[in-house]
């Protein structure tokens, strides 16, 4: 039986097979994963006598399940002796994805004397002399900590602090190919409130910014905000601010591409937690036409009993004509959907009900909110969170740019103003000439994305305009030395 989900590299896997010597052998390997549904990607010849041949036969699966399936069908076949199966994510991780490298090379006694003692004491004295100068002469001025306590990783829920790690090493693997920032993760044994605050604090002197990742709302809510209090550097949410500077970038291209004013339109967005939040009030801030949030308990509405303080504020500033129905009928005619929840909650026939040139966002990862190729016979634009879909909203367009401009320019804190910025950026790298209903968004690895977004940012901070073409404005201050310090 093939499977109906879409293989992908997350789920790619290397078998070693050992397979009778004859002309036609690899053909009907090669042929045997195509029927079972996966997509070969290599075929290598590792070894070989004059009765066999041994393959390294790699190929990109749906899930699990399926590359078990593909396992034994291979095994199936006559004259095919599957030595080994690896998978390729898993050696990935081996070992973890990060290190700590040096950038001193202490070859000799001199530069000793300079990293370390007794060279070493005259920096110590000039920081406890002028505190400001950690932001300059330690890992502080570059350095951000990626905290989470395991609550709400991925789509997987709470699953610890251990867990999560693989994320949070994940993220600053992606700080640093993407915005030249050194992050750690920092998991923490706790989920209360007051120990992660306390926590957070006081490692707070090592690092230039606070990424807050993975943390469970409501509670996300309240630890971000006692942090914002306390600190003296960025706090950032990224499932939250991220999230909401991404979606806002693509809105604008894609009301862009349909020709709808966001003043104009009507939005629904499922998922009234951390993103579905910040996505919300960014929107809001932005001059949305209206908006209706919509989570487990229905659309929130005035009148709505057992609302948490997020909610009641939602239900206030949303939703004008007070639906409560269920989000079918919450999208019928509506402009905009917005998913920030959970998996195949809508059909194709659903996103038929909306208004001409819907734009639809299912951004629920792996299984978005509907199957994107049913959305796509009905709304003009589709975008999803998946890497092997078009219009990929991705949050890693967001935070590395952020960071960058924010440590660049010694910023004590994440504003409002720093996240619209950086929305319009990452929307004008595509630029006009580029846009259309498959191109909303700039890839990951487009270069001028990052320089872009940390040139606007740098513009908020400093109380400048924007800059004219920000994508050409190098992505990095670090390399100017510092001032005033000998």
């Amino acid at each position: 039986m093939v499977t109906t989900r879409l293989p992908s590299a997350g789920f790619s896997i290397t078998i070693r097979i050992a397979v009778t010597a004859d002309a036609s052998s690899i053909g009907r390997l090669t042929t045997c994963v195509g029927e079972a549904g996966a997509i070969v990607t290599a075929l290598d010849v590792v070894d070989s006598d004059p009765t066999h041949v041994i393959v390294d036969l790699t190929c990109d699966t749906a899930d699990a399940a399926h590359a078990d399936q593909v396992v034994k069908q291979l095994e199936d076949q006559d004259g095919v002796d599957v030595r080994k199966v690896s998978d390729r994510t898993f050696l990935l991780h081996l070992g973890g994805k990060i290190e700590v490298s040096s950038k001193v090379a202490l070859r000799n006694r001199d530069e000793l004397s300079m990293a370390y003692t007794p060279g070493v004491a005259r920096v110590c004295m000039a920081i406890a002399e002028n505190p400001a100068d950690a932001r300059r002469l330690t890992i502080k001025r570059n350095t951000v900590a990626v905290v989470s306590d395991g609550s709400a990783v991925l789509g997987l829920g709470n699953i610890g602090p251990a867990a999560a790690m693989p994320v949070m090493e994940g993220k600053a693997a992606l700080f640093k190919r993407f915005g030249g920032v050194d992050a750690w993760p920092v998991v923490l044994d706790t989920q209360d409130t007051d120990e992660i605050v306390a926590i957070v604090k006081a490692i707070a002197p090592a690092y230039g910014g606070i990424n807050l990742e993975d943390i469970a709302a409501p509670r996300c809510f309240e630890i971000e905000a006692r942090l914002r209090e306390l600190l003296d550097i960025p706090v950032f949410h990224d499932d939250q601010h991220g999230t909401a500077i991404c979606v806002l970038a693509a809105l604008t291209n894609a009301l862009r591409v349909v020709g709808k004013r966001l003043e104009d339109v009507r939005v629904v967005v499922s998922g009234a937690g951390a993103a579905g939040t910040a996505i919300m009030k960014l929107l809001l801030r932005q001059g949305v036409g209206d908006i209706i949030a919509y989570d487990r308990k229905g659309a929130l509405h005035r009148g709505m009993p057992d609302m948490s303080e997020t909610w009641q504020w939602l239900a206030e500033n949303t939703n004008k004509a007070g639906y409560s129905g269920d989000l079918p009928g919450a999208i019928a005619g509506a402009d905009v959907f917005i998913g920030v929840s959970a998996p195949n909650l809508l059909t194709g026939d659903d996103i038929a009900k909306m208004a001409d040139k819907s734009i639809v966002f299912a951004l629920a990862n792996p299984d978005p909110e509907v199957d994107p190729r049913e959305a796509r016979k009905h709304a003009a634009i589709v975008a999803t969170g998946r890497s092997d879909q078009p219009n990929q909203i991705n949050n890693v367009l967001a935070f590395p740019g952020v960071f960058r401009g924010m440590l660049d320019v010694s910023a004590e804190a994440f504003t409002e103003e720093m996240a619209l910025a950086a929305a319009r950026a990452i929307a004008d790298v595509v630029g006009e000439d580029k846009l259309n209903p498959t191109v909303i968004v700039p890839s990951v690895f487009d270069q001028r994305v990052t320089p872009a977004v940390a040139a606007a940012i740098r513009a908020v901070v400093r109380g400048t305009p924007a800059p004219q073409n920000p994508a050409a404005v190098p992505e990095s201050e670090l390399d100017k030395a510092p001032e005033g310090i000998f």
